[in-house]
């Protein structure tokens, strides 16, 4: 294995407004279909199948076979006909648009809440698929980014809310919707040092959880915002604990971001409605208009106004061998940060590509892991840097806490400067490449004289604080010699 270059700091970077990243549950699922070229809907589906030990098998598998599937893992309990063909349609489209979600792992969609939870069919699940074959939701005539949750909570959510930097399609309203009135409610008890493990997890930094308090809500009446009295970061968003708490704890403590906060003897009480991030179809909500005699065309309107269906078998579907060049890799409740991270992606590397005149690799693989210990697994990394590049793939620090601190344009414009420039400067001091990166990643560094880091201070800091001067010192030793006339290419 190997390690190219020393990781890019992260811990001690400021911490600064929160993020809002959503957290994962059955049925909180988006879909992007903005990314990909369009032709002949597929007929098949490759579906990587969870091993128990670790690992997918890869099946083929029919398209409606799958959505039959799917319905049986995402709707609700005794659905009339109605309500799951409302839902199968929105799985067809959700699976289409989100073909290659997995083409970094060989295949499309996996059978876990991270795409869309897989099931053995039934006999009205396949009824339903069959029912509406081949119909999708379809925005200026390709498959819709569309979104479904367990349950809104009596209020939809716009996707900016939940995803920072996410379009706020017009089919996507923030609204009151009564038909799942607010259900589950819901009240669950974590323990101090529970939730101190979980934020452990996710990257924050301390000895103790003094306290947690909301400290901001949105119009839809969802925590955006909370404090932590005792840890690096001191803030954290509504949607990132739910992330950092389903990801060690398990995700069906923290319901929604609709919830009220107590303190405890022992921790802290939630007390919520609704499950998932309330963007899209409600499937509570779904199934009770269903229940109540209306058509899949009039509960579809109502979660997606605007949306046309399609007649029959859409023609204009994703292709999955179509290759943008740039491939990402999100766990479980950061799927709705894709669009974002992609144009973030294709920014920074035409920007580096302007600077530097070195023309970005054809394929680029970024890879966010969902906690701390597993970037230090795949990177061999200490806990308080942000990224690394093992066998030419990119791989970050939860996005939770690259967004809390602010860091997270900055982190992927380092790690891609170095997938680009370190070829040519691959005989140099290791000072140069990590000087280079940050230069041209923008970061910025104090005028700082004296020498220049050694190889062994930037791959065998000591400390958080050893590596931060470090990476100062390689910033300016690059900075003068360019001051001085010196080419890039150049710097020895």
């Amino acid at each position: 294995m190997r390690v190219a270059f020393a990781a890019a700091f992260l811990i001690l970077a400021p911490a600064t407004t929160i993020g809002v990243i959503h957290g994962s549950s059955a049925a909180a699922r988006g879909s992007s279909a903005s990314k990909v070229a369009f032709d002949v809907a597929p007929k098949t589906i490759r579906v990587g199948i969870t091993r128990s030990g670790g690992g997918y098998d890869v099946r083929t598998m029919n398209l409606e076979e799958y959505v039959a599937g799917v319905l049986v893992g995402e709707a609700a309990r005794d659905s009339s006909p109605a309500a799951l063909q409302a839902l199968a349609i929105t799985i067809r489209t959700f699976a289409l648009a989100n073909i290659n979600r997995h083409r970094a792992d060989g295949f499309d969609m996996c059978d876990q809440t991270h795409c869309q939870v897989l099931r053995r069919a039934s006999q009205a699940s396949a009824a339903a698929a069959e029912a509406t074959a081949g119909r999708v939701l379809l925005y200026k005539g390709a498959p819709a980014s569309v979104f479904y949750t367990a349950s809104c909570g009596g209020h939809t959510e716009r996707p900016s809310a939940v995803w920072p930097g996410a379009d706020d399609s017009p089919f996507l309203p923030s609204r009151e919707d009564d038909a799942c009135e607010g259900q589950p409610a819901w009240s669950t008890e974590l323990a101090s040092e529970d939730l101190l493990r979980a934020l452990k997890a996710g990257g924050y930094r301390g000895r103790d959880l003094r306290d947690l308090r909301v400290a901001g809500r949105n119009d839809s009446g969802r925590v955006t915002r909370l404090r932590l009295d005792g840890l690096e970061p001191d803030q954290i968003s509504g949607q990132d604990l739910r992330t950092v708490v389903g990801r060690t704890l398990g995700w069906q403590f923290i319901k929604s971001t609709s919830f009220d906060l107590q303190r405890t003897s022992s921790g802290f009480r939630f007390s919520g409605r609704g499950s998932g991030h309330g963007v899209g179809l409600c499937v509570i909500g779904s199934a009770r208009l269903g229940a109540k005699g209306r058509t899949p065309a009039e509960i579809l309107a109502r979660y997606f106004p605007g949306l046309e269906i399609s007649s029959g078998p859409v023609m204009s579907a994703p292709v999955r061998t179509v290759d943008t060049g740039i491939v990402i890799s999100l766990p479980a409740g950061d799927e709705g940060e894709r669009d974002v991270i992609r144009s973030l992606a294709a920014r920074s590397s035409a920007k580096l590509a302007e600077q530097t005149g070195v023309t970005a690799p054809a394929r680029m693989v970024l890879r966010f892991h969902p906690t701390v210990d597993s970037y230090q697994r795949a990177t061999s990394q200490p806990w308080f840097t942000a990224s690394a590049t093992v066998r030419d793939e990119m791989h970050f620090a939860p996005l939770t806490v690259l967004r809390d601190r602010g860091v997270l344009e900055e982190t992927v414009r380092h790690e891609m400067a170095h997938l680009m420039i370190d070829p040519i400067l691959a005989n140099r001091p290791l000072w140069v490449r990590e000087g280079a990166a940050a230069y041209f990643a923008g970061e910025k560094s104090a005028e700082l004289r004296g020498s220049c880091p050694t190889d062994d201070e930037l791959r065998n800091p000591v400390s958080p604080g050893a590596l931060r001067t470090a990476y100062a010192r390689a910033t300016a030793c690059f900075a003068r010699q360019l001051a001085a006339g010196r080419k890039w290419t150049e710097i020895k």
